[in-house]
């Protein structure tokens, strides 16, 4: 996907925000579009334009992926379809995003050291769900957070945290190259993303089994717990989603509650709905 493209979407994503804020919330009444629409200072045309550029969906359909019994329904076809792909380690249900994404860990020295003697890359970039916070290292992409309340001064700070001893520096011409390839509708398998994730050991394990959770797939914390062997663990399982440092890629937002409410997330509960409900959209279009 083109930078152009990129900003025209992060643009388009203010105002779907909103409107998937306001769909949420009128849900059961079913919302009246051409209020929805005047309430964004947009014509009822328009709205249904916009709405269709972003998600490739009208807004009804996208509203249809937001609905409890469409996650529910998701849930169930991905614990069959998963059982096989953690048993198995890699299959057709996951191979290709497994192929497109590889996650390599710091050591345990080098987790104590806290990013000593690391260089960092980082940058803003608008993305098809609003600006982010990209940094990378030789060895791969190590930070990947949308921005969200606090803006970019409290995203930068958090990535200073985590990486405290590292050296930032900020050079967004060298992280926009792998923006591009993150939200690119053409996979290149030849040459992978590397995520280099720091973690503890439990945080990582969680970590490599959301990578596996392929685009418009859903798992529930407890669910997760299981495939990774400790089905008493949901709570930690929880606790180490949201300590994700790499959002999108890691896919946390595809973990929701056994019931199929969606839950919260780390940049902001209407994202995650924006996240799922256009990943199912795009996996409608290529079932199709």
């Amino acid at each position: 996907m083109a930078l152009d493209d990129l900003q025209e979407q992060s643009r388009d994503y203010r105002r779907i925000e909103q409107a998937i804020h306001s769909l949420q919330e009128r849900a059961v009444q079913q919302p009246d579009l051409k209020k929805l629409a005047a309430s964004l200072k947009l014509s009822e045309f328009h709205f249904q334009r916009l709405f269709s550029r972003w998600a490739g969906v009208s807004p009804k359909r996208f509203l249809q992926f937001l609905t409890l019994d469409h996650a529910k329904a998701v849930l169930a076809k991905s614990e069959s379809l998963l059982d096989v792909t953690f048993e198995a380690g890699l299959s057709s249900v996951s191979r290709l995003h497994d192929l497109f994404i590889q996650c390599e860990a710091v050591t345990p020295g080098e987790y104590k050291n806290r990013g000593q003697g690391v260089t960092v890359s980082y940058g803003f970039h608008p993305s098809p769900f609003g600006e982010c916070l990209l940094a990378t290292t030789p060895r791969g992409i190590c930070w990947f957070r949308f921005i969200q309340h606090g803006g970019r001064r409290q995203a930068l700070e958090q990535l200073r945290y985590e990486w405290e001893k590292a050296n930032l520096k900020n050079h967004p011409t060298q992280t926009s190259p792998f923006l591009e390839q993150i939200f690119s509708s053409i996979r290149n398998y030849r040459n992978p993303l590397y995520l280099y994730v720091k973690g503890t050991n439990f945080q990582i394990k969680v970590w490599e089994a959301l990578v596996r959770i392929p685009q418009g797939g859903m798992l529930s914390y407890q669910q997760v717990a299981r495939h990774i062997g400790m089905p008493k663990a949901s709570r930690a399982v929880a606790n180490a989603i949201a300590h994700n440092p790499i959002q999108y890629l890691i896919p946390c937002h595809r973990v929701i509650q056994s019931m199929g409410a969606f839950g919260s997330y780390q940049a902001g509960p209407e994202r995650k709905k924006a996240l799922l409900a256009w990943e199912a959209a795009q996996f409608e279009a290529e079932s199709a």
